[in-house]
């Protein structure tokens, strides 16, 4: 086997998880899902779809209505998009293999921000790459914070790839417009490749005219050394679904077809016809669950503000409290003692990197926001309050 795979860490948050799936007893917060079902619209089109025997390949790119329908999608939020710059993939996490496979070689440095998902630092190291990682930083009261010098200054001409995801997974740190530009601008100079994960742009809980967090594709040309990555698991509640797209330069979607063609072949057409009926009823579907995050949001965050010692931020977007609990500074034992001793299921923060030790995550993506009452309150009693 590579060395690469050999050293390669497992998920820590799956350790945590396997330490409690199957007990009926856990309240488990500990994946990015919303507990809450796709909607029926989005299901009833993969039904027919499969009545109609579409069970066969498509286009390694996609189904044209697909693409044309995220080219109308992203195109609405940002600035048009053509067909002609849309790989429809399977799930956001094959999306970023898939860009990553595209850019990096072995020994190309790529730089992160973090704490991050940890998928998005090891795909680089599955490639051999040499991985560098600039981290955000806590600020009082909970909050994380990017110093934009110390960005730029890792960023350099010997820089292949930057991976960036805004809003943050866990923390929910947003990059601003104006990050964005001096980001771009700063890659163009360097020529380097931006891969931005920007599957939680729609939940985004402050006022925006186009109801989306600041994005690369709002100020990029369509050449510009740029890949986003999108899914529709968070915004249309599709996380089983496994179907996501990449927006790259016209230049580059044919290539990526042929790296698709020996990953996975295509995305299944069932899928993709869900797909097609999510994005025709976003506008139904989207805004309904941003206002219920928020109202997840609202209930969780006072709830472990009010604990003594407790440091945590309101997320300006994303779907997760990211939080600090005194006198617990190892994250992974912290959440294994918590599903053994409260039957709280939580992601232990050094998951998304080592500055994130004595961090707990908390998705708050709730149908019920009673259960996060519950959660707070198993917490608490775990605590001794």
């Amino acid at each position: 086997m590579r060395q690469a795979l050999l050293n390669l860490e497992e998920s820590r948050i799956r350790e945590v998880a396997n330490a409690g799936m199957g007990r009926s007893d856990v309240l488990a917060f500990w994946f990015g899902e919303s507990d809450e079902g796709t909607p029926d619209v989005v299901r009833q089109a993969a039904m027919d779809s499969l009545l109609r025997g579409e069970t066969f390949y498509a286009h390694n790119l996609g189904l044209p209505a697909l693409r044309a329908e995220v080219a109308t999608y992203t195109s609405r939020l940002h600035r048009p998009v053509g067909a002609d710059r849309i790989a429809i993939t399977s799930g956001g996490v094959n999306a970023l293999m898939l860009a990553v496979q595209a850019l990096v070689d072995a020994g190309d440095e790529v730089v992160a921000i973090t704490p991050v998902w940890p998928n998005l630092t090891a795909q680089p190291l599955i490639m051999g790459a040499d991985l560098r990682c600039v981290s955000l930083r806590p600020q009082s009261g909970g909050a994380w914070a990017l110093d934009m010098v110390e960005l730029l200054a890792a960023i350099t001409p010997t820089t292949k790839l930057l991976v960036v995801n805004a809003p943050n997974n866990p923390t929910g740190w947003t990059l601003t417009a104006q990050e964005q530009q001096a980001i771009l601008a700063h890659c163009r100079a360097t020529g380097t490749w931006i891969l931005a994960d920007e599957v939680y742009e729609r939940l985004y809980y402050e006022p925006t005219a186009n109801g989306c967090a600041p994005s690369f594709l709002d100020i990029a040309e369509p050449e510009d050394r740029l890949v986003v990555v999108h899914s529709f698991s968070k915004s249309f509640l599709m996380t089983g679904w496994r179907l996501g797209w990449l927006v790259m330069p016209p230049s580059m979607t044919h290539h990526m077809g042929k790296l698709v063609e020996f990953n996975t072949s295509c995305a299944s057409v069932f899928t993709q016809r869900a797909g097609i009926a999510a994005l025709q009823h976003a506008d139904e579907i989207t805004p309904r669950v941003v206002a219920h995050l928020k109202q997840c949001r609202d209930t969780l965050v006072p709830l472990l503000q009010a604990l003594p010692g407790v440091e945590v931020a309101s997320a300006r977007g994303g779907m997760y409290a990211f939080f600090r609990l005194p006198g617990h500074d190892d994250s992974l034992a912290t959440a294994k003692r918590l599903v053994a001793e409260a039957g709280l299921g939580l992601a232990p923060g050094n998951a998304f990197g080592e500055e994130a030790q004595g961090w707990l995550r908390w998705c708050f993506a709730s149908k019920d926001p009673q259960r996060l009452v519950q959660g707070v309150e198993r917490l608490k009693k775990w605590l001794g309050l």
